[in-house]
């Protein structure tokens, strides 16, 4: 393995770990906002990778990515706890959409930082440069893939729940009951459209319009 792959290699992990922990601190942080102390408590908003790792999104699902050769690379940290009774309480569906929506605002914030910072290092002249080159474009990229991953009406993915507390603040009640239905088999469905190509293509598109526009 060459010196360029190795810093790929690692630049792709700390780009990874930054978007996935990030996204899970923030569903918590915004949930603080909203008087859920839950994560707090629990110190699920610290930014020790330690207490957010998922044996199956945070290692098992990029490995196969990566060693497949996969066009991009994405996964996710363990889900932060969030009460959101209290949520709902305190700034009702607007606030439980909030805290649903705030990973996916966290990584486009942070896609689009890191695309601003890309022209000054266009033209890497060291390993130091090329390290700070490499994890700026894949931290664009796997940020720009979580947020649109996470942006589908899939159980138990954000945009599902967000899409619920929707349907909750618009009494479209048969929306509500068809998601209660479809939730145990969520995740299923899930690996399902991860593993079909055809199918993830296709809702992977947005992230080909995001970038086109970003960079």
């Amino acid at each position: 393995m060459s010196e360029i792959e190795i810093l790929k290699v690692i630049a792709s992990i700390l780009a990874l770990a930054v978007a996935i922990i990030g996204h899970e601190i923030m569903h918590g942080y915004i949930a603080y906002r909203y008087g859920d102390t839950t994560a707090k408590n629990q110190g699920r908003l610290s930014i020790n990778p330690i207490v957010h790792v998922d044996l199956v999104g945070t290692i098992l699902i990029p490995a196969v990515l990566y060693f497949t050769n996969a066009p991009f690379l994405f996964g996710w940290a363990k889900p932060v706890p969030v009460n959101m009774p209290t949520v709902i309480r305190n700034g009702g569906h607007n606030g439980a959409i909030a805290v649903a929506l705030a990973g996916i605002t966290y990584n486009l914030i942070l896609a689009l930082f890191f695309a601003t910072l890309m022209p000054l290092f266009t033209n890497p002249q060291d390993l130091t440069t090329a390290f700070f080159t490499l994890f700026i474009a894949q931290s664009i990229m796997i940020n720009v893939v979580l947020a649109v991953f996470n942006l589908w009406p899939i159980p138990p993915l954000d945009g599902s729940l967000a899409l619920v507390n929707l349907a909750q603040k618009l009494k479209w009640y048969k929306v509500v009951e068809i998601y209660e239905k479809i939730y145990p088999y969520g995740m299923l469905v899930l690996f399902g459209i991860l593993f079909i190509p055809q199918l993830s293509n296709i809702l992977f598109m947005p992230v080909g319009w995001i970038l086109d526009l970003i960079i």
